[in-house]
């Protein structure tokens, strides 16, 4: 009876962690980090903004995310996307807590990360968070008392 008991719980667990995961997966979130230089991408930032993918070689959901931000880099004038090899650039996966790919970054023209995902983003996310990078309102104090 103490097995069945284990058993169930530990099932209960995994659903509950899953659907934690599933939940979270490819969603855009704001994060801090130091600004992002060209000399760091190994490629030129965008104009008004830069679409960072790391990506590994057998990623299925890569070729997806790779897909979806080439055309939303392409609707935006000044929009530019890069991909990294994750495997290659250990440095910067660290420095970014890459766990998993694929992973976007979205910069605004300074450099500054924007918003974040881990797994295949939605389209529609991509040009939200697009929105705010280019827009400059990443900048902008988040809460009204904040303001000067």
């Amino acid at each position: 009876m103490a097995g069945i008991a284990t058993l169930v719980a530990t099932l209960a667990v995994g659903v509950v962690i899953g659907l934690i995961l599933k939940r979270r997966d490819g969603r855009m979130r704001a994060v801090e980090h130091a600004p992002v230089t060209s000399g760091d991408l190994g490629a030129d930032l965008g104009e008004r903004a830069t679409l960072v993918q790391f990506s590994t070689a057998f990623c299925q959901p890569c070729r997806a995310t790779r897909r979806i931000l080439g055309e939303v880099a392409g609707m935006v004038p000044g929009v530019r996307h890069v991909e990294i090899d994750a495997e290659s650039r250990l440095d910067l996966v660290r420095r970014f807590d890459v766990l998993r790919t694929p992973t976007v970054l979205v910069l605004d023209a300074a450099g500054n990360v924007v918003k974040r995902a881990s797994g295949q983003p939605r389209k529609v996310d991509v040009i939200a968070a697009l929105g705010l990078a280019v827009d400059g309102a990443s900048h902008e104090p988040s809460h009204p008392s904040d303001k000067v």
